[in-house]
């Protein structure tokens, strides 16, 4: 009897204490553990769904849509003008391109005056001058004469001026608005000019070649 009585008493602990048998205690343990898991995550799962539900939207969330490489999927289309010309308006990167057209006034003449233009070449208005001299009667001597002349005043130029006293033209006439009694055309007409100037030459020195023996003992005529 007593060999029994001793091996149903329960393992005294070391601080006097009736213990649990071991193998239900780590059973317990187990079985916490087991359900502990699965309820954890779950909780972790709604707290992450309420923030996505609940919580604000940033300024972020607003923004345009990026799209691959940080352009933005649909950029609104801007445009420029340009004043001045272009090769052609077109588009390009959502740009459009378009030219502005001012328009500019012609270049008004003085009054009293005709429209500059070129010079006429000075080969042209001598082969103008000798048919005007041979109509004339004058021989190849006085046109050798007008030549050397006009060489010296104007070298022949139809836009020929002298700053100083105002002198224009071919036949330097002073002023050059003088030559308007020839033609309209007097300030680039070199036809204009030698008219009036053999004009002028006949009615004062009576040939070209008394005008430039003028010329060559004065300096003028």
């Amino acid at each position: 009897m007593s060999r029994q009585a001793n091996s149903l008493s329960p393992v005294a602990s070391p601080s006097g204490v009736g213990a649990r048998p071991r193998g239900r205690s780590a059973q317990m343990r187990h079985t916490r553990m087991q359900y502990s898991l699965p309820i954890f995550a779950f909780t972790a799962a709604l707290a992450f769904v309420v923030v996505l539900v609940f919580a604000p939207q940033t300024p972020a969330a607003y923004a345009d849509p990026i799209a691959v490489g940080g352009a933005a999927a649909h950029p609104a289309p801007q445009s420029l003008s340009v004043i001045g010309p272009v090769s052609a308006p077109g588009a390009r990167d959502n740009y459009t391109v378009t030219a502005k057209i001012i328009p500019v006034a012609p270049p008004v003449a003085a009054k009293g005056k005709a429209a500059a233009g070129p010079a006429v070449p000075a080969g042209e208005a001598q082969q103008i001058a000798y048919g005007m001299v041979q109509a004339r009667g004058w021989g190849d001597d006085e046109f050798s004469c007008l030549v050397s002349l006009w060489n010296k005043e104007s070298h022949w130029s139809t836009t020929a001026g002298n700053q100083s006293s105002g002198a224009y033209g071919i036949p330097q006439a002073l002023p050059g608005s003088k030559m308007a009694s020839a033609g309209a055309d007097w300030e680039t007409s070199a036809a204009t000019q030698i008219t009036w100037g053999l004009g002028y030459i006949s009615g004062r020195y009576g040939t070209p070649c008394n005008a430039w023996g003028h010329s060559q003992s004065t300096g003028w005529y």
